[in-house]
């Protein structure tokens, strides 16, 4: 793990793996998450030639908060993250509530990104003929709900839910997360995958709760950008049985990204289709860098 000093004096925590000399991936993590990326992510795109740039958004591990920061802000800091790695050209790539912030790279910073990836990734909160919490589980609508209401709602939902998810096991993230995960899910929360959901929690949240609040509100605002300004190629994988970010924010992305190619897939969910289909979502992202 390394830290960047940012030109505004936040911190930001970063790591890079992979061979030397490999194009890079820039992985943007979920909600909440940090820079401790899935092994099975990581040995995919090791394997396929590639090296993999993961960080922790403002407010998560030992990166700074940035209070009021939009998904938008998320470019600034990518440009300097890059420029700090010397890597010129990069595909951009985010799971869950890294999804918007994937899309925010690829359209602000299109002359170092070549293609863009969201796995299971929500849609704007505004979206036209989209309802944003329909099909998601119970903790979800909660949450969603506390964060429309602003900050104090959501620090106070947050913060039942933090001791929760600091220092727990697997069994306890399926207790913790119990409404938002079904079978599918459930079932590859085991062993390797079960123990890296546990260590990215653990070190999103060691400081506190602030990257996981900020990322919130971020959500439930104007994102700071529009997605017709997006011009590379982007790929949207989304599961039909995800209670986390539900089908309809697939079927809605691949509907109003410009040019996107969407996999909307039957019997995924919101874990299962990351883990399960990580082969070909980074071999079709990365061929853009040809």
């Amino acid at each position: 793990m390394d830290t960047l000093a940012l030109p505004d004096g936040r911190s930001l925590d970063f790591q890079i793996s992979g061979p030397d000399g490999g194009s890079v991936i820039l992985f943007h993590h979920g909600t909440p998450g940090s820079l401790l990326a899935s092994r099975r992510i990581e040995r995919v795109a090791h394997a396929q030639g590639h090296r993999l740039l993961t960080y922790s958004r403002a407010g998560y591990g030992g990166s700074s908060p940035r209070p009021g920061r939009r998904v938008v802000d998320v470019a600034e800091d990518m440009a300097a993250l890059l420029d700090h790695v010397g890597v010129d050209r990069c595909v951009t790539a985010g799971w869950s509530g890294g999804g918007p912030h994937s899309l925010a790279v690829a359209a602000r910073l299109a002359d170092r990104v070549t293609g863009a990836l969201v796995i299971a990734g929500v849609a704007p909160h505004d979206a036209t003929g989209l309802d944003f919490t329909a099909g998601m589980g119970e903790d979800n609508i909660e949450e969603f709900g506390a964060a429309r209401e602003g900050e104090d709602a959501v620090r106070a939902f947050i913060e039942v839910l933090l001791p929760q998810l600091r220092g727990t096991t697997p069994e306890g993230v399926v207790e913790a997360l119990g409404s938002v995960l079904p079978d599918v899910d459930r079932a590859v929360l085991t062993d390797e995958a079960g123990a890296d959901m546990v260590a990215n929690f653990q070190e999103a949240l060691r400081i506190g709760p602030e990257g996981w609040i900020e990322d919130d509100l971020a959500f439930v605002q104007d994102w700071g950008f529009e997605l017709d300004e997006i011009s590379i190629p982007t790929f949207v994988w989304q599961g039909s049985l995800d209670l986390m970010v539900p089908y309809a924010h697939g079927e809605w992305l691949g509907q109003h990204v410009p040019g996107i190619k969407a996999h909307l897939i039957e019997g995924e969910g919101h874990l299962s289709i990351g883990l399960g289909a990580t082969d070909q979502m980074i071999a079709e992202v990365t061929a853009t860098l040809a």
